[in-house]
């Protein structure tokens, strides 16, 4: 009894130890993750194109006056000593909560080092850089795969010859006319908006303001600007199919990008106090995330042939357009969707210089269907933005495996809401993607 006794306060003892400990990682982790912020925010004082948004307090901004020249070197410096701290953090955790935060945080400074150089002219290969950036590579397919790809058109497309120009004759019949634009986006988005709303409970203030710009090299931009509220921007530089209605509105809004940055600040920042996803740093893993669920979004949204049907019953009467061959058209999407990769041999191509421009557009027109003007759009993006064009179909489709196989079997609609929901709500790594329980 006395030996019982003997042990009972030195158990106390060792759990008090154990579960101080525990405290002090948490409290190393979030001092950590202020700092992770302010980094990333001094980063984004040279390189505008950085932080893709901020939400957290004033006083985690840099005060400290830009320098003349791009400090590489010590902010290099800066992100290998807060990224051995983290590592360190992740291995020695013992809540499980601290380990993984850590290890997120880990992976995003990864891609600060690489865009880092980036910025300062110092480049690699589009695959190296991609894993850096956005914690995956993309898969390489051949000519003759998209060639593949191109002849299953050829009996489902009206006429005879040339099938990207037969391709492009029937998506012709539904470009949105101008004055139409503002109607359809918005009885899109109030759809994507509703069908939502129907499995979410999203902030009573939430809302955000739709703008119509040009001279962009994106289609469509979601800037969220925090406490629920975002600034949609539409490019109308170029023509404006109806399917794009659905897909760019739901993308930049529900539930894609909007939805997406508000359930991060409202359940990580405002509810758990995780001030590091209060940055949003664009060129980082996190917008595989981002771009891989706003586009599969979509489909969650707009199951089956429900997005053919809204684009038939409402939408196309909306822009005063005819619905003959609508039917048609989004069989011929379904298939020109696997040819979005495309893109991404043309980044390969034009980042490792094996492409020509002139090969890159040829590449864009006859293997990702686009007419002439969104092909030069498509390539001024990749240009800008680089290896950045996986996180849209590598991305949606690491996302969709996830969503599809994590049961074993094919989920519900109502479980692929609950899954995707997850996806939006949590700090989440490529990695775990292909880690489905």
């Amino acid at each position: 009894m006395k030996k019982i006794l003997f042990f009972i306060p030195l158990l106390f003892a060792l759990c008090c130890k154990q579960k101080t400990s525990s405290n002090n990682k948490g409290d190393n982790l979030n001092a950590l993750a202020e700092k992770y912020v302010r980094l990333g925010l001094t980063i984004g004082q040279y390189d505008p194109d950085f932080v893709d948004a901020y939400y957290g307090p004033d006083s985690l901004k840099p005060i400290t006056p830009i320098q003349a020249v791009f400090p590489k070197d010590s902010l290099l410096a800066s992100v290998n000593s807060l990224l051995s701290e983290f590592k360190e953090l992740a291995a020695t955790a013992i809540n499980d909560t601290v380990k993984a935060r850590a290890g997120w945080i880990s992976s995003q400074l990864t891609a600060f080092e690489r865009r880092i150089k980036i910025f300062s002219g110092e480049y690699s290969s589009f695959d190296e850089e991609s894993k850096e950036l956005y914690g995956a590579t993309a898969p390489v397919n051949s000519e003759k795969h998209f060639q593949s790809l191109v002849s299953q058109l050829d009996s489902v497309l009206p006429g005879k010859g040339n099938i990207p120009e037969r391709f492009q004759k029937l998506a012709n019949r539904f470009i949105i006319p101008k004055d139409k634009l503002d109607t359809v986006f918005k009885t899109a988005i109030a759809e994507c908006r509703k069908r939502t709303k129907a499995h979410y409970a999203l902030p009573e203030q939430e809302s955000f303001s739709l703008e119509y710009v040009n001279n962009k090299p994106w289609s469509g931009y979601n800037w969220y600007k925090g406490n629920y509220k975002s600034v949609i921007q539409i490019n109308t530089d170029i023509q404006i199919f109806i399917d794009r209605a659905i897909d760019v509105g739901s993308h930049e809004s529900y539930p894609g990008h909007h939805v997406y940055n508000m359930l991060l600040e409202k359940n990580l920042y405002h509810d758990k106090g995780w001030v590091e996803i209060s940055l949003y740093p664009l060129f980082s893993p996190q917008s595989l995330i981002a771009e891989g669920s706003a586009n599969y979004g979509i489909e969650v949204a707009f199951p089956g042939q429900e997005k053919t049907k809204f684009a038939k019953e409402i939408l196309l009467p909306l822009a005063g357009s005819d619905t003959t061959g609508i039917d048609l058209y989004f069989k011929a999407l379904s298939i020109k969707d696997q040819l979005n990769y495309a893109r991404n041999e043309v980044g390969r191509g034009l980042l490792n210089k094996t492409m020509t421009e002139k090969e890159a557009l040829r590449w864009l027109m006859d293997y990702g269907l686009l007419n002439g003007e969104t092909a030069v759009k498509s390539i001024s993006f990749i240009r800008k933005n680089r290896s950045y064009v996986i996180n849209y179909n590598y991305g949606k489709d690491l996302v969709k495996r996830y969503i599809e196989l994590h049961d074993g079997k094919e989920p519900t609609p109502a479980r692929r809401w609950e899954l995707f929901g997850w996806l939006l709500s949590n700090e989440v790594r490529p990695l775990d993607l292909f880690n489905n329980k």
